[in-house]
C-alpha cells in the first residue's frame, strides 16, 4: 500500500452490496481517487471479524458493515474499540428504528436483499433486455421497452441502462446521428417513457478525446472536434423536440441522480395515466 492510499473497508455476513453502495455514495461526495474499497463478504465467524479489524488498524482505514448476527456485530464492536479503528453500522440503526416504532423482531438471516424471488427474476430479465437492445442493435426493443433512452456518442445510455436494469426496468437506447435517420419504431406512447440525454459540449470534447486515447486512437479527430459535437447535438436536440420527450443534462451528473430522476418521471405516469410529456 502506498502511502497516498486509503482504504475503507466494507464487511458483511451476506455479498456485502449494501454496504458498498453506501460507502460509495459517501466517496463521491469527497475528492476520493486514492481511496480503494476492500469488500470482505460471507463473514461467519468472530475470528474474520478479528483478522479484519486488525487489518484496518494497521491500514489507517476505517470499516462499513452490515451484519444482521447480534454476535458478529457486538464482536466487531469491540475489536474496534480496542484497536481504535472507527466503523459505521450501516444497518443496525435502520433495524433498530423498526423495532422500536413498529415492535418487530428481524430474521437476522443474511442475504435477504438477494433473495430468489420474483423482483430477482424480473431484473435478470430486464439487464438481459438492456444487453440485447443496447445501442440501437435492434429497433423492435424500442416497443417493447419501458424506458427508451436516447442521445449522442457518450451522453450515458449503456451505463444508465444497465443501472436502470438492476431495477427491474427494462431499458432499450438509441444514439443518435444526423446522417441516420431515427427508425419508424421511435414513437411517443404511454406505454414508454422516452428520455433525452444531452450535455456540455465542453465535456464531450474532453470525454471523446480519452475515449479515443483509451483506444489507442489520436485524440484529434472529427468524432472528438466542437464542431462535430456541436453538429449531433444541435440534431439530437431537433429530434428530442419533435417526439416532445423531457430531456436530462448529464453534465457532471452522477448515474445514480439520473436514474432517479427517470424513476420519479416513471412513478408520475403511473399516478396520472394521461400524464404525456
Amino acid at each position: 500500500m502506498t502511502q497516498q492510499q486509503r482504504i475503507i473497508y466494507v464487511c458483511s455476513d451476506a455479498v456485502g452490496e449494501t454496504a458498498e453502495a453506501v460507502a460509495r455514495a459517501a466517496m463521491r461526495q469527497f475528492a476520493a481517487e486514492d481511496v480503494k474499497l476492500q469488500r470482505y463478504g460471507h463473514i461467519r465467524s468472530e475470528e474474520e471479524i478479528a483478522a479484519i479489524v486488525r487489518e484496518a488498524a494497521a491500514a489507517g482505514g476505517f470499516i462499513a458493515f452490515t451484519l444482521v448476527q447480534p454476535e458478529l456485530r457486538e464482536m466487531m464492536k469491540e475489536e474496534a474499540q480496542q484497536r481504535g479503528v472507527r466503523i459505521v453500522d450501516v444497518m443496525g440503526p435502520m433495524m433498530q428504528a423498526y423495532i422500536d416504532t413498529f415492535n418487530g423482531l428481524p430474521r437476522r438471516e443474511p442475504g435477504l436483499l438477494h433473495t430468489l424471488d420474483d423482483a430477482y427474476y424480473q431484473r435478470i430479465d430486464a439487464v438481459e433486455f438492456a444487453v440485447n437492445f443496447d445501442d440501437g442493435k435492434d429497433a423492435r426493443g424500442l416497443l417493447q421497452a419501458e424506458v427508451v433512452l436516447i442521445g449522442v456518442s457518450r451522453t450515458s445510455k449503456t451505463p444508465l441502462s444497465i443501472y436502470l436494469a438492476h431495477k427491474g426496468i427494462k431499458v432499450a437506447n438509441l444514439p443518435l446521428m444526423p446522417e441516420v435517420k431515427p427508425p419508424a419504431e421511435l414513437i411517443p406512447s404511454a406505454e414508454r417513457l422516452i428520455v433525452g440525454l444531452t450535455m456540455d459540449p465542453a465535456q464531450m470534447v474532453k470525454i471523446r478525446s480519452e475515449r479515443l486515447k483509451s483506444m489507442g486512437l489520436p485524440a484529434v479527430s472529427r468524432y472528438a472536434s466542437e464542431e462535430r459535437i456541436h453538429e449531433e447535438l444541435r440534431y439530437a436536440y431537433e429530434v428530442m423536440r419533435s417526439l416532445s420527450c423531457p430531456v436530462i443534462d448529464v453534465t457532471d451528473r452522477a448515474i445514480e441522480e439520473t436514474a432517479g430522476i427517470i424513476v420519479t418521471w416513471m412513478h408520475e405516469r403511473e399516478r396520472t395515466p394521461q400524464y404525456d410529456r
